[in-house]
């Protein structure tokens, strides 16, 4: 009996070393532990089964106009780029929305349109806005033989949802959405004008003012201040009463340009524009500002550039009639707002170099 239990013993401890031969562990029921670790649990704000994205391919045509600032959008959750090129032909934008995420345009020049349908939205030069891209694509462009130039600040879904989760009932309805888990389908909410202070947003966006050991903390910090300008609304009245103000800024806005464009020559006072559009000078002054990024007197100057321009492009203006007709009576101080303005002297406009010629064919 001894020698039998010894035998059973032996034969035990054989079946262990095979199986531990073969890597397995051996247990009472005689069946191998599997080593495959269940999935885990899909993060929220990812669409289900959405494949591995990437945009690059989508800037290739542009080469060194398209230049990633900092993050990723499947990595830290949000991705700040800067774009400046000029569009030979129209340019597919809708190929660089990252699934499931929220974009921010800063929009300094050329237009972009956003969305399907007879009416995309437009984003127009110095507007701002942000469109969503749920699960299917959003169609975009960019129109031909424009130079373009905007700054976008993109964040997934969970990125939201994480920091955004507890003030779901101030956001806007389309950020409201996808922070509720309730966002499938892509949308776009209509651009406003690009202010002053969201231009220095975008210049220190563009280079960040920090070590580049604390670029981390200090991008992940704009980003949420860039949720913090564009993604809440006013409650109920207020947001009323704050959107006619605006309105009714922006119809001022555009008829002090009207005016100007008329009279560049000699242009209105402050105190005849204000009396033009029925308002006070301090208060037109002020909300001018802010609508378009650029005091009036700016404004002017770049309106008189633009114009200069054209006439000396036509070929049948020189210099000293260019500057006249836009209200110079100084070909110095013409010369050098010129050169500020397109970085050349108004006598070589337009370059014609070899390499620009190549380039505009």
């Amino acid at each position: 009996m001894f020698a039998f239990v010894r035998l059973l013993k032996i034969v035990g401890d054989l079946r262990y070393k095979v199986f531990a031969r073969r890597g397995e562990h051996w247990q009472s029921i005689g069946v191998p532990k599997s080593s495959k670790r269940p999935d885990p649990a899909p993060r929220a704000g990812k669409i289900p089964g959405a494949p591995s994205f990437t945009e690059r391919p989508a800037w290739h045509g542009v080469g060194a106009g398209w230049q990633h600032l900092h993050g990723s959008v499947q990595g830290a959750g949000v991705s700040f780029e800067w774009h400046d090129f000029k569009a030979g032909a129209e340019f597919d934008w809708g190929k660089s929305f990252h699934p499931g995420s929220i974009e921010v345009c800063l929009n300094l020049a050329g237009e972009g349109r956003v969305g399907s349908g007879k009416e995309p939205v437009l984003f127009a030069p110095l507007t701002a806005g942000f469109y969503r891209r749920g699960e299917q694509t959003l169609p975009a462009t960019r129109s031909a033989r424009q130079r373009h130039q905007f700054l976008t600040v993109e964040m997934s879904f969970d990125f939201l949802q994480r920091h955004l989760g507890g003030v779901g009932a101030s956001l806007h309805p389309l950020v409201r959405e996808v922070v509720d888990g309730h966002a499938s389908k892509s949308d776009v909410a209509p651009p406003t004008r690009l202010t002053s202070r969201q231009q220095q947003l975008l210049a220190s966006l563009r280079d960040a003012p920090v070590l580049a050991l604390a670029q981390s903390v200090w991008y992940q910090a704009k980003a949420l201040e860039v949720a913090a300008e564009f993604f809440f609304v006013a409650p109920g009245g207020q947001e009323l009463f704050c959107q006619r103000q605006q309105q009714i800024s922006a119809v001022r806005a555009e008829k002090v340009i009207a005016l100007l464009r008329e009279k560049l020559a000699e242009p209105p006072t402050l105190e005849e524009l204000g009396r033009l559009v029925g308002c006070s000078p301090f208060h037109l002054s002020r909300t001018f500002s802010a609508a378009n990024g650029m005091t009036i007197p700016q404004y002017t100057r770049q309106l008189r550039m633009e114009r200069a321009a054209e006439l000396l492009k036509s070929g049948k203006f020189n210099v000293t009639q260019a500057a006249l007709e836009v209200g110079y009576s100084s070909l110095s101080h013409f010369s050098q707002a010129f050169h500020d303005t397109y970085g050349c002297c108004p006598g070589l406009y337009p370059l014609r170099t070899p390499t620009q010629v190549i380039a505009l064919k």
